[in-house]
């Protein structure tokens, strides 16, 4: 009999209100009526299988049109480090992403995009997009 020596290993993993969004800040942007399109990257964005409590490595872009306010990018880099050990789907963690920065900025469109490095033969892109619809008068 051959017996799975990997059925009860696993690495421990946080819950997802471990995601620290309280950590995000917001600076004034001074050209509101503007079309200023703003790009973050970052390589190293990490967070864990749920399952298995096995690392995802990817690159996140977050590319949004702002209308009163900026992320503040040290504060982005305390939030997106506090995914490092949180179990989440890949697809669940742009959401989360998209959702945190929205309520915070209220902009005018936002979008959350992560390309996981290949595992098992497959590649996962997710994408979550915001757009603030215009209200009539």
């Amino acid at each position: 009999m051959v017996v799975d020596k990997y059925a009860l290993r696993r690495f421990d993993t946080q819950p997802e209100d471990a995601i620290d969004a309280a950590v995000l800040e917001t600076i004034p942007f001074d050209y509101p009526d503007s079309v200023t399109e703003v790009v973050y990257e970052t390589d190293e964005f990490t967070s864990v299988c749920p399952w298995t409590g096995l690392p995802d490595f990817g690159r996140l872009v977050i590319r949004y049109l702002p209308d009163q306010y900026l992320v503040e990018l040290k504060s982005l880099k305390y939030y997106l480090t506090s995914y490092r050990n949180v179990g989440i789907l890949q697809e669940h963690a742009v959401n989360r992403i998209r959702q945190d920065l929205v309520q915070l900025l209220q902009p005018v469109s936002l979008v959350v995009e992560a390309e996981y490095r290949e595992r098992g033969g497959i590649k996962t892109k997710a994408v979550a997009k915001y757009e603030r619809h215009s209200q009539a008068v």
